[in-house]
């Protein structure tokens, strides 16, 4: 997404010709009144629209120090921008202009964009906006990239004599606020295209969403799909929790906690109001709200009720190629793939596992039974959580297979899931 630094036009001009500028080189310029260059002041900050496809300037922002109005220059007052000020025509009324109100939709280069993290594409939080790209041209003034250079630091700091690397331009077609439309002065959190923020990997896209205003928050996370909802929820801090669950509909509700394990829909619900428990405990079937209850209630429950159904089992015959194939365009939850279950027969009585770095390097035509281990470390599923911990810690296996009767399997129980809250839970994966 890096583009060339663009050349900044060497010589001043007005309305007829354009100007690339750099938001650290306009910060404390001074403002002079184009009648007689009265000073009027110093640039604190530059005040734009959020709008499509470019933010564009309201107006200058102003401090003149403690005790003082602030002052909002609106932008058709700018003359012309030269290297050692910025010249305005004075107000009709020879007074100050009036005194900034922030609206709905501005923003504040300095206060909310220097300095802020970008979310990129990677799904990491990988850089920081260094500087602002603007472009001045037949009076108006729009925003066109971010600088994540270091040159941008260093302009801020009149260092720039020591750059020695190029511009790191982003376009803000690829940069722009979670929820351009809904924005806020209290968003600062930056991120790629909507589209692909929606792709970043679930503890980021629960990082950005807690540092959204409301409404934001709620679009971003009403837009996502119900296993993509229920993994950010899992990852979610409990005040953003209880924020993020507050104003779904009934259905998606009930769509995402189906995503969610059992005890992953104990342990959120465990940080809800009771009353909100309680509503969203009629949104699951009878036996899994059962379920739910025992373990909320603290009373030692069962690995059968602790275990999660959603598991991946193969017949021996299985080949490992065929194998790989169906695990590539699954579309579940991907954290539990570390293992393949060999079942056979109607009864899915537990065979063997087959770890996935020995699926990968098999010859194609393999099948599972040649490759699995065999016994297999089980929980009962009347084993008690304690004893969970205690076969985590002697094993530390990432999952257990919870098994019944004639070694039936039943489901799988996490290690982090079961650790949790324990003095064990360091270990946990």
């Amino acid at each position: 997404m890096n583009t060339p630094a663009n050349n900044v036009n060497p010589k001043p001009a007005g309305f007829e010709a354009f100007q690339f500028l750099y938001f650290s080189r306009l910060l404390n310029r001074r403002i002079l009144l184009d009648d007689d260059n009265r000073r009027n002041g110093r640039l604190t900050d530059l005040v734009f629209r959020l709008s499509e496809p470019y933010p564009e300037a309201v107006g200058i922002y102003i401090e003149h120090g403690k005790g003082h109005p602030t002052e909002l220059i609106p932008w058709e007052k700018v003359v012309r921008i030269e290297d050692e000020a910025i010249f305005i025509t004075p107000s009709g009324t020879g007074n100050p202009y009036a005194p900034f109100v922030d609206q709905k939709g501005w923003i504040l280069l300095n206060e909310h964009l220097m300095g802020q993290t970008i979310l990129d594409t990677d799904g990491r939080r990988t850089e920081v906006v260094n500087d602002v790209h603007l472009l001045f041209s037949k009076g108006r003034m729009i925003l066109v990239h971010v600088d994540i250079s270091f040159n941008g630091f260093l302009r801020k700091w009149g260092l720039e004599r020591f750059a020695t690397a190029k511009d790191q331009l982003i376009s803000w077609r690829y940069v722009q606020p979670l929820s351009v439309e809904d924005h806020t002065k209290d968003v600062v959190t930056l991120s790629v295209a909507r589209e692909q923020a929606l792709e970043l990997p679930s503890e980021d896209l629960a990082d950005a969403l807690e540092v959204l205003s409301g409404d934001e928050q709620q679009a971003m996370f009403s837009a996502l799909d119900p296993d993509k909802a229920a993994e950010v929820l899992v990852e979610a801090e409990p005040r953003a929790k209880r924020q993020l669950i507050a104003f779904l509909s009934e259905e998606k509700a009930r769509r995402v906690l189906a995503r969610m394990s059992v005890l992953q829909v104990a342990d959120f619900f465990s940080k809800l109001p009771h009353a909100k428990a309680t509503e969203l405990m009629k949104l699951l079937p009878p036996a899994r709200a059962t379920r739910v209850n025992a373990i909320m209630s603290n009373a030692d429950v069962p690995a059968a009720t602790l275990m999660s159904e959603k598991f991946f089992a193969f017949t021996p015959e299985a080949k490992a190629s065929d194998v790989l194939r169906s695990l590539r365009n699954a579309a579940g939850d991907h954290r539990n793939i570390s293992y393949r279950y060999i079942v056979a027969g109607e009864a899915k009585t537990l065979q063997g596992v087959v770890d996935l770095r020995d699926l990968v390097i098999a010859p194609e035509n393999a099948t599972l039974g040649e490759l699995m281990i065999s016994p297999v470390v089980t929980a009962d599923h009347d084993c008690l959580r304690e004893d969970l911990v205690a076969l985590f810690v002697k094993y530390q296996f990432h999952m257990l297979p919870v098994v019944g009767a004639q070694d039936r399997l039943l489901g799988i129980v996490r290690n982090r899931h079961i650790m949790k809250g324990t003095k064990f839970e360091s270990q946990a994966d």
